[in-house]
């Protein structure tokens, strides 16, 4: 990184090292399970101070990518992509921050009545109809999500007038008025259906991160409740803490 050229700002070096070698993670270069160089290597090879190499590994763990032990040499704990709940960013915008193509390809419409929890989800009254959208998810032109939106019928209408293979139905819709402007996450697992099979290429009872979020207006009005299913180490998600506020809630089931 020296190379007679005016030296960045100190705050950015830590950045442009961690961006450089989450580029080598994701391109498989140690592999998943495989270590990082040592601090002194990584130091010399960017020559920077270990104190930015810190920096710059602190980021990557944030980011998922490798282990947070201090001392010995970082392992990589895999190369799926990470989302970052610090700010609501659609399928589509996110992928292209990555430098991957998005892709989207709607395979059912649905239009019937809600049932009661679907209703308490969009907050709708007893006979309210919903409508259900089956769509998978493209990176790069791979299969890597199926998409189950459900939305009260007045964005469900503007949702099924749009293209089938439309890339984003968030930019559409924001036109017409419906902004997504807050939206409460849960992360689990769950078993893949029929569908999801067919669509992503895996084997039914196959073991899928699921996410279900409910997103609302900024006047608080629910106008979507989605679950996303994806393929494992295909996506990683991140949450930021503080003492203020907490953006991460666990639960704990008990089985009967």
């Amino acid at each position: 990184m020296q190379d007679g050229r005016a030296e960045p700002p100190k705050g950015t070096l830590y950045r442009r090292v961690a961006a450089d070698l989450r580029e080598a993670i994701a391109a498989g270069e140690y592999g998943s399970g495989g270590r990082l160089p040592a601090e002194s290597a990584l130091a010399e090879r960017y020559g920077v101070s270990r104190g930015t190499i810190r920096q710059a590994l602190g980021a990557l763990r944030a980011d998922g990518l490798v282990t947070s032990r201090r001392g010995t040499r970082r392992v990589v704990l895999g190369t799926a992509r990470v989302q970052s709940f610090a700010e609501l960013v659609s399928f589509t915008h996110w992928a292209r921050s990555l430098g991957e193509e998005p892709g989207g390809r709607v395979e059912r419409v649905e239009r019937r009545l809600a049932d009661a929890r679907e209703r308490e989800q969009l907050r709708l009254e007893p006979g309210a109809e919903v409508v259900l959208v089956l769509r998978v998810r493209t990176l790069s032109g791979r299969p890597v999500m199926v998409e189950r939106s459900l939305y009260p019928l007045w964005v469900g209408e503007l949702v099924a007038r749009i293209p089938p293979d439309a890339v984003s139905h968030t930019e559409p819709l924001q036109e017409h008025g419906v902004v997504f402007a807050d939206a409460d996450h849960t992360i689990d697992l769950v078993v893949a259906d029929a569908d999801d099979a067919r669509l992503l290429g895996c084997e039914a009872g196959d073991a899928l991160l699921r996410e279900r979020r409910r997103s609302t207006d900024p006047a608080g009005t629910p106008v979507e409740w989605s679950e996303d299913r994806y393929l494992p180490g295909t996506v990683a998600f991140t949450v930021h803490n503080s003492i203020a506020t907490s953006a991460l809630a666990r639960r704990h089931r008990r089985s009967d």
